[in-house]
Parts: C-alpha cells; structure tokens; sequence
C-alpha cells in the first residue's frame, strides 16, 4: 500500500470531522477533532459483518449526518442499496468497486466517491486485502433495498 496515499486520504478524513466542529454528542466545540489511525477506538457492533469494525468520527443530532472510519475484509460485498443522504467515501486502504446501474469503476487508496441520495448503488471491496474507507453522510444514515425484480 502506498503509505503516502493512505495517510492523504486519512487526514482528509480528519479534516473534514474538524471543518464540521462538532463532537459525537452533536455539541459544538471550538477545538479541533483530532483521530491518528493508530490510536482511533475501532469497534465492531453486534450485527455487523464478520470482521468488519468502525470509527464514529462525529454525528450532528441537529440533522443526522455524520462521518465514520470502517473496515471490511477483502471480497466483501454490499447488495444493492440506497441513501436518503447524500454520500461520500474516501478509500484509505484496498480497492473498491463502486457500482451504478451498468457502470462500475474501480477505486484504490486515495480516491473518492459521491454517491448522490437516493440512487441504486452497489459496492464490493474488491482487493484481496482489507478495505478501510471515511464515509459521510449529509444527512441522516438511512439505507433501503431496492425492490426485488418479479
């Protein structure tokens, strides 16, 4: 891995839980959030995929959004989904496959994605290795299924 990519991308994640000045409680602060990758809190919640586990970096109770660290073991795959929020996802570590209707681009460390609310969006990390992603939501985190076909 490109250590220099991987530590743009996650002070990229950094910075923006810091433009947002607010702390998971939602409360405004007036210091800065500071996240190393080494020291972060990563956990993994009951429910959540076999070895995956995240950061929360920060979530504004005001409006719903927020912004988090993950991981997810290589050849991991999401079903097709959608957002209520717009989405954005910064690839910090692994490959991503990043999917809209017929069109799907590969995504390695460094590179970013918005995904706009309410379109049909399939992902896989497609590296061998782990992926380890910032994600952020503009609003609150709502995910859908998109109807099954008959």
């Amino acid at each position: 891995m490109n250590t220099k990519v991987a530590a743009i991308g996650l002070l990229a994640a950094v910075f923006a839980a810091c433009i947002h000045g607010q702390t998971n409680s939602g409360q405004t602060q007036s210091s800065a959030v500071i996240v190393s990758g080494s020291d972060a809190k990563w956990t993994h919640e009951a429910g959540d995929p076999p070895e995956t586990e995240s950061v929360l970096l920060r979530m504004d109770q005001t409006n719903g959004s927020m912004e988090l660290l993950v991981r997810f073991p290589g050849g991991h795959v999401f079903k097709p989904h959608w957002h209520e929020s717009n989405e954005r996802i910064i690839v910090l570590e692994g490959r991503l496959a990043i999917g809209q209707g017929d069109q799907q681009v590969q995504v390695d460390a460094g590179g970013y994605a918005f995904l706009p609310a309410r379109e049909i969006q399939y992902l896989t990390c497609s590296s061998k290795t782990r992926c380890t992603m910032y994600l952020g939501w503009d609003g609150k985190f709502v995910s859908h299924n998109p109807p099954v076909a008959k």
